[in-house]
């Protein structure tokens, strides 16, 4: 998939009512962080950070989209938001070193081939008793992506498997739900899919 394509036409209205849902579900997952610092990885446009602007101190947004990023940053002038930064970067370049509160990421996990690699890092990125947020795919069996051909990701996650991979990766407190189904047509046909939450404590 190539989201420099897509950015422009990123922001339509399934996707903006399906950031607002997820960002509700976060933020009831993740209580007051108000005085919390937070990094989202794979922001693209920064949907789901435009709905949690207030719920932060400040939010580092990053993505390996430029596209993407020159969106994201169009939005944040703007409308004026001083509390975010954005940052066109891979998770693993040598500045990310910063600690955060809270890491969170929404429909991003399944495109990320070396996930176990990348709970090490997002592990590192927070601060002693820092959170982190998932959102994610349940299985699906390919059905979302079928239309892509170049998608090479998993077709959703089993819960059960990614609490344990979180676990063996030195996290705790680790808990999921599934909280939202919904509805898409792809190549004429209307498909549903359910999206789960994840949450995790650096202890």
């Amino acid at each position: 998939m190539n989201f420099d394509n897509e950015a422009k036409e990123w922001d339509n209205a399934r996707r903006i009512e399906r950031a607002v849902v997820i960002a509700d579900e976060m933020r009831k997952s993740l209580g007051n962080t108000k005085d919390k610092s937070a990094l989202e990885f794979g922001c693209g446009t920064g949907l789901i950070s435009f709905n949690l602007k207030n719920d932060f101190k400040d939010i580092t947004l990053i993505d390996l989209s430029q596209e993407m990023i020159n969106v994201l940053n169009d939005k944040i002038k703007t409308f004026g938001v001083s509390n975010m930064e954005s940052i066109c970067c891979d998770l693993f370049d040598a500045s990310m070193k910063k600690q955060y509160d809270v890491v969170y990421c929404s429909m991003v996990m399944h495109h990320i081939i070396e996930i176990e690699k990348t709970f090490d890092k997002f592990y590192d990125m927070l601060k002693a008793y820092g959170k982190l947020c998932i959102v994610d795919l349940d299985e699906d069996g390919g059905a979302l992506h079928r239309e892509y051909k170049d998608f090479d990701g998993h077709n959703g996650f089993s819960q059960k498997w990614m609490r344990s991979l979180l676990r063996a990766k030195g996290f705790g407190n680790v808990k999921s739900y599934t909280f939202h189904k919904c509805y898409q047509e792809i190549l004429g046909e209307e498909i549903s899919y359910t999206l789960f939450i994840m949450t995790a404590d650096k202890l």
